[in-house]
């Protein structure tokens, strides 16, 4: 597996699952464009992916982007009546499906004009099924997936290969800190999700359309 010769844009990337898919990405040979929601003072391009037009702004003008990475998202568990409910569901609709949305718009048109590129999403595999105090994150989560079958239905013939990876829990310090008791050797390091990710972003997968590919590791 190699990425040379690709051009990536993975958004989310200052996170931890961001940070180790530039990492590998990278050692396998592509030119990585980091995007994150604030200027950090590298060279990441500062994007708040939820402004659609400030994403066509941005992102569209970028040229011969080969693959998008979905990796911006975010959490949260809370019952379904809980004080902030409204909020949490605005936030989650906003934060795992608008910016993903707003990213594949920006940037699809050039694959388009180019007959190639891939869009590699991250949903979650809790998301297959619903789940008690988790309606706003699953629901959204699920709509990022059924985007992802949807728009691999309409550009696959048109040389796009959009697909999605659905970790279990993915070992980061804040998912340590929520659940200190539990063991996080059985759930999936950010490197691990990383190399699936890179495997969707290859050529070696053009085979893969619309797949929603669950990496649980021991969970």
């Amino acid at each position: 597996m190699n990425l040379h010769n690709k051009r990536l844009v993975v958004t989310g990337a200052n996170g931890s699952l961001g940070r180790a898919l530039v990492q590998r990405a990278t050692e396998l040979g592509a030119e990585v464009i980091r995007v994150v929601q604030r200027s950090d003072g590298s060279d990441a391009l500062a994007v708040d992916l939820a402004d659609a037009e400030q994403c066509l702004r941005v992102l569209a003008p970028l040229a011969d982007v080969d693959v998008l990475c979905n990796v911006a998202g975010g959490f949260t568990m809370a019952a379904f009546d809980s004080d902030g409910a409204e909020g949490d569901w605005q936030a989650m609709q906003m934060i795992n499906v608008d910016t993903a949305r707003n990213a594949c718009r920006a940037l699809l048109p050039g694959m388009v004009a180019r007959g190639s590129g891939a869009i590699v999403n991250v949903g979650a595999l809790g998301a297959l099924r619903g789940s008690a105090q988790l309606s706003a994150y699953g629901a959204a989560k699920a709509a990022l997936m059924h985007l992802t079958e949807s728009l691999s239905a309409e550009y696959r013939e048109r040389g796009i290969n959009i697909n999605a990876v659905l970790p279990s829990i993915i070992d980061t310090p804040a998912n340590r800190a929520a659940m200190p008791q539990a063991d996080p050797q059985k759930w999936v390091s950010p490197q691990q999700l990383a190399n699936v990710m890179c495997f969707l972003a290859s050529d070696e997968a053009s085979a893969m359309h619309g797949a929603l590919l669950p990496v649980r590791g021991l969970s």
